[in-house]
């Protein structure tokens, strides 16, 4: 009976793992097509194999500056992000105020709003003081979405340690900066790890926003993505190799935080 429960979760597994990868592997394979043998014929390899489509991505400036682009208003945001929750979190984790849990319930509706909703204030206020098409008018912007989530990832692992740690350490004559640097932060390193994930993913992904707010120096690489229709038709092949190299950013992340996130399953609020 045991053996044929695993057996049957083993056949789940495996079909669950080739519906997940089966998009990206067609993606991956389109990129080493011609945008010719992509329309003509269906095919699980590509019959003329080329790596132009690669080429074209990487010596067009209007496509790499897309990458360059996205990655500084992603690496702005998720430190911000991270900052600025970390005071924040630890506040709602330690001390109890007036209204604090509507404060908190605030925050994540705030999370939970489309972006659709804040584009046109963002995009006057922009106008305004000139900051439109700029890096951090796009990280500033999905501050409003990230800096909850992390708030809400960061308060959960502090919850869960001990108040006599904090006591302890006052005890020592530890002063509070030196504490929450040294000690405290170390203790949490799990959950920042998670929260600087999806602080990142969001804002890689996230294209309202930042289609709406860029035009030519900060456009992103997902605005970009959405600019390959032309006179002879949409541009697959690019498109497809476009979409494999966006992908890489995102698997890095993953990787080195691997640990982190099956450790925020556990014990935080993922």
């Amino acid at each position: 009976m045991t053996e044929t429960r695993f057996q049957k979760r083993s056949i789940f597994l495996i079909a669950y793992i080739i519906f997940a990868l089966l998009p990206v592997y067609w993606m991956v394979n389109m990129s080493f097509k011609t945008n010719g043998e992509i329309v003509a014929s269906f095919s699980l390899f590509p019959q003329h194999f080329t790596w132009e489509n690669y080429h074209t991505i990487l010596t067009d400036e209007s496509w790499y500056s897309g990458y360059i682009n996205s990655m500084i208003y992603v690496a702005i945001n998720t430190v911000i992000s991270v900052l600025v929750a970390l005071p924040a979190a630890y506040a709602f984790a330690r001390y109890r105020f007036l209204g604090d849990k509507h404060v908190f319930f605030w925050l994540l509706t705030n999370r939970m709003t489309p972006p659709a909703v804040f584009l046109l204030p963002f995009f006057q206020l922009y106008t305004t003081v000139g900051l439109m098409d700029t890096h951090i008018a796009v990280a500033m912007a999905h501050l409003l979405f990230n800096v909850p989530l992390a708030v809400w990832i960061l308060e959960g692992f502090m919850s869960g340690i001990p108040r006599e740690i904090d006591e302890t350490a006052y005890i020592d004559g530890y002063t509070f900066p030196r504490f929450f640097i040294r000690i405290f932060i170390p203790l949490i390193k799990a959950g920042i790890g998670v929260a600087a994930f999806f602080c990142f993913m969001f804002s890689w992904v996230e294209l309202l926003l930042a289609r709406t707010l860029t035009s030519v120096n900060a456009k992103p690489i997902v605005a970009t993505m959405t600019r390959t229709v032309s006179a002879a038709g949409m541009d697959w092949a690019t498109l497809a190799a476009a979409g494999v190299l966006t992908i890489v950013p995102g698997a890095i992340v993953i990787w080195f935080v691997r640990n982190y996130i099956a450790k925020g399953f556990a014990m935080g609020r993922v």
